[in-house]
């Protein structure tokens, strides 16, 4: 006897990006016209974002699901409160695709930005992988489109990032921003009454952009400092909206060294290897007049005469030096100096270090 089994469908966790339509990747747009079904949640209005920056990539005939939240910030009569209610709507969501899925339907679960960051999609995916297979297809982030909105760098170098919900009580807030270098709040909405106060609080609100819907033709952009301004009253800004703390890079560009170099008590025949190869090596000559005259400019050094009448070589940087010292990565600076020995000696000894002249 033949028995016939459905294979069962593929759930596709589907990252849409920050909210512009053309920020959907090459991915993700195929597997949403590949899918059978395409799910997708919203408030009780019924308006759901990320069916909004799908839409191009449907086709016709494909079956949808709508997953309406039963509550967001409102409140509910429900016996477990606000969280006793998201927990049966999930679990009720979760039975409405794995119905399509034991079917062997392939669904396509979107959400905004990424699946796997602040997303509805992973209460869907905890209680689906232990029974279906799940491909994940990341997406950009609001992050991302944030720095790319404020045309500023997020973090350079070893700069560390904190991203926090801007949830959290008001001193959690000042303790991260106080102990990072970058920082970016999310889920303001509500929040951001007590999210510009720890922005002020650590000193971090002159730094701080305040950006709304970010990639859409919705976005906004504003010093955080701006946001606010209106008498202390409590602040109402959309949940799809976040503030950016560019980091401080603590990199540093590396150091120039100095090198103080002896030129031997006559011509050129007394210096010795290691001199001329530090000369040759270095991009600025600083010493007497005399004794630059007597190495000569090295190819694409700087010479700077030190001109100060005293016995030590005078640091004498003049503007064009330290111009092109900036402009270097790195630089090397030589010094010169004369090291008359022995004392009136115009010819190199016949008979080693130890001789004298007569």
């Amino acid at each position: 006897m033949n028995i016939e089994t459905t294979k069962r469908g593929t759930l596709y966790g589907v990252g849409l990006g920050p909210g512009d339509p053309e920020l959907v990747t090459v991915k993700a747009a195929r597997l949403i016209a590949a899918a059978d079904v395409v799910a997708y949640h919203s408030a009780r209005h019924g308006h759901s974002i990320a069916r909004g920056i799908a839409a191009p990539y449907l086709r016709e005939g494909q079956l949808e699901e709508h997953l309406v939240y039963p509550v967001t910030t409102e409140t509910t009569d429900h016996p477990g409160g606000y969280v006793g209610a998201m927990e049966d709507f999930y679990a009720a969501a979760a039975e409405r695709i794995a119905a399509h899925l034991e079917a062997g339907r392939d669904v396509a679960l979107l959400a905004e930005g990424d699946p796997l960051f602040y997303s509805s999609y992973m209460h869907m995916h905890t209680r689906l992988t232990e029974r279906f297979d799940a491909v994940i297809v990341p997406g950009v982030t609001s992050v991302s489109a944030a720095s790319a909105a404020t045309g500023t760098p997020l973090v350079q170098g070893d700069d560390v990032l904190t991203i926090l919900p801007g949830t959290l009580p008001t001193a959690e807030l000042e303790r991260r921003l106080a102990d990072t270098d970058a920082a970016v709040v999310l889920k303001l909405g509500r929040s951001y009454t007590r999210v510009r106060q720890a922005l002020e609080s650590t000193g971090r609100l002159d730094e701080a952009y305040y950006v709304e819907r970010a990639s859409t033709d919705r976005q906004r952009v504003a010093p955080a400092g701006e946001m606010g301004t209106d008498g202390g009253a409590d602040i109402k800004v959309p949940y799809f909206s976040l503030a950016m703390v560019p980091g401080r890079s603590r990199s540093t560009a590396p150091q120039g060294s100095v090198v103080v170099v002896g030129l031997g008590p006559g011509d050129s025949d007394w210096m010795t290897p290691q001199s001329r190869r530090e000369l040759a090596a270095a991009t600025d000559l600083i010493g007497y007049g005399p004794y630059l005259d007597r190495v000569g400019p090295a190819p694409g050094s700087i010479t700077t005469p030190a001109t100060t009448p005293t016995s030590r070589p005078v640091l004498n940087w003049p503007a064009s030096s330290r111009r092109r010292a900036a402009r270097s990565r790195w630089s090397r600076r030589a010094i010169p100096v004369s090291s008359r020995w022995p004392p009136r000696c115009s010819k190199r000894p016949s008979s080693g270090p130890a001789s004298r002249c007569a």
